[in-house]
Formats: C-alpha cells, structure tokens, sequence
C-alpha cells in the first residue's frame, strides 16, 4: 500500500532509532549524581523522567519522593538550583564522551525509513539530547546509515522542549509541512508522546525499544513471550496514560500503523 496523506514522520533519538533500551543518557545520570556528589540514584530512578531535556531531567529526578527524601537525609534540604546544575556540568561532558558508544542502530530502523521514503514521507527528528551532545551523535549515525531531513535538540528553541509542542512544529517549519494532522510524532517515552499531541500529531508509542521497558536489544532478542509480555505491559500504561494513539514494539513494526493512519486521514479523521 502506498500511503498519500502523511507527510511527516518526528522520530525521537534514543530508544527510537538507536541505542536500544535508551541506556546512554540513563547510566550516565547515575554515574554523573555519584560522581558530583558521591549520591547514588538506582537506573530505575534514572529513567522516570525521561525525554525531558536533560537539565529538566535532572531536576525531576531530584523531586522523585524517595530521591527527595534520601537528599534531604543527605544534605539536610531538597536538592537546589545550584545543585541540579552542578550535576549537568558533570553530566554534559560525560554524555558528550560516551554518546556515542550507544549509537548501534535499532533493528528495523534503516528499513522503516526507506519505507517511509518511497512513500514520499519527510523523516523529522528530535531529542532531549542538547546540541553539543548531537554534535556527536549525528555523524555516527550517518556513518550507521542514519540521516533524517531535519535534526532539532533540546536546546535549539528559546520556546523550550518536552512536554511542549515546540521541536515537533520546528520540524513543520523546516520541511515545508502543510498540516499537523498529517504528520506522526514516534517516542519510547510519555513526554515525547506528550509533545506530539500538543503538536496536533498523531503519536507512536514503543514500548519495547526503549526506556520504559529498559531491556538491551540482547535481552529482547533472547526474552521468552511471556518476558517480552511483562515488558510491554510495564511500558504499556505510562504511554497509554501519555495518550498514545498507537504502542508498537519497536520502529520495525511502524509501517503497518502508518498504513492505518493514512487510512483514516483518508476518512477524514484528525489525531
């Protein structure tokens, strides 16, 4: 089938389209809190925020209940500004030098985006990721076969990131789209889902490519039905809550759904 009312697919980084599991921003908040403060954070805690920018992330994790209370035990108050930022300066040149190690495509990905091509499909993409950690992800990437039409961090905006709508419609803008409600925003995470509703888009939840399931694509090719069940399950209902239109379990399994999109833009229906 060949799809003719989608025109824009906003595909998230991490957990997306590379990095299986999204562990590379997730092990180094952990390494980065140990390494500023000697405050140890589980990966599990690591990852409930995550798709915010990264400073947000931080913050957020720092108000997670149980971290909250162990920093005040610690520190004897919530975690501060000053403090939240101490912890980006560790973490940025961490994240810079180890980017690009998790930068593996995820199996699927190069087929989905020919796919999407031949159907006359722009590829958009976005991420939480800052620019000066894109900077080193990108060519990687390239070299993996991987070059979307436009590329947005979440530090490119003045209007700011996740949860807003604001790096999705810059992909609008920069690739000529004509209508929002032609275009699917595709996310491992419940912010990123969030910024394509406040888009206008169509959104794509994957609940075992990314963080939210937290498997490495070794644990996904070798988990058991009912191992890969209790893992979509988990993820299944932060992006169902999120307000997903669709859950797949990774990019591979993308066409079929935007057939179905099409379909029904071809009824009428809008996101």
């Amino acid at each position: 089938m060949k799809t003719n009312k989608i025109e824009l697919l906003v595909l998230d980084w991490a957990g997306t389209v590379l990095d299986f599991g999204s562990f590379a921003p997730t092990t180094i908040f952990v390494e980065a809190f140990k390494t500023e403060y000697d405050f140890d954070i589980s990966l599990a805690e690591a990852r409930v925020p995550m798709g915010l920018s990264k400073i947000d992330h931080i913050r957020s994790v720092g108000q997670l209940p149980e971290v909250k209370q162990r920093w005040i035990e610690r520190f004897g108050q919530a975690m501060n500004e000053e403090q939240a930022q101490a912890i980006y300066q560790t973490f940025m040149p961490l994240q810079i030098a180890k980017v690009a190690d998790h930068a593996e495509l995820i199996p699927g990905t190069l087929e989905t985006i020919k796919w999407a091509r031949d159907n006359g499909i722009k590829i958009g993409s976005c991420s939480g990721y800052p620019q000066v950690v894109m900077d080193k992800l990108i060519p990687v990437a390239a070299a993996n076969g991987y070059q979307p039409d436009c590329i947005v961090a979440s530090d490119n905006l003045a209007a700011g990131a996740r949860p807003g709508p604001f790096m999705a419609l810059e992909n609008v803008i920069k690739l000529g789209v004509s209508n929002v409600s032609h275009c699917v925003k595709i996310d491992d995470s419940a912010p990123g889902i969030s910024e394509g509703l406040n888009a206008g888009m169509w959104t794509v939840g994957l609940t075992l490519s990314g963080n939210e399931a937290g498997l490495t694509r070794q644990q996904f090719e070798q988990a058991s039905s009912e191992e890969l069940a209790a893992a979509r399950e988990l993820a299944k209902g932060k992006l169902e809550q999120a307000g997903s239109h669709y859950l797949i379990d990774t990019i591979a399994d993308l066409p079929s759904v935007l057939e179905d999109i099409d379909r029904r833009l071809s009824n009428g229906e809008k996101p």
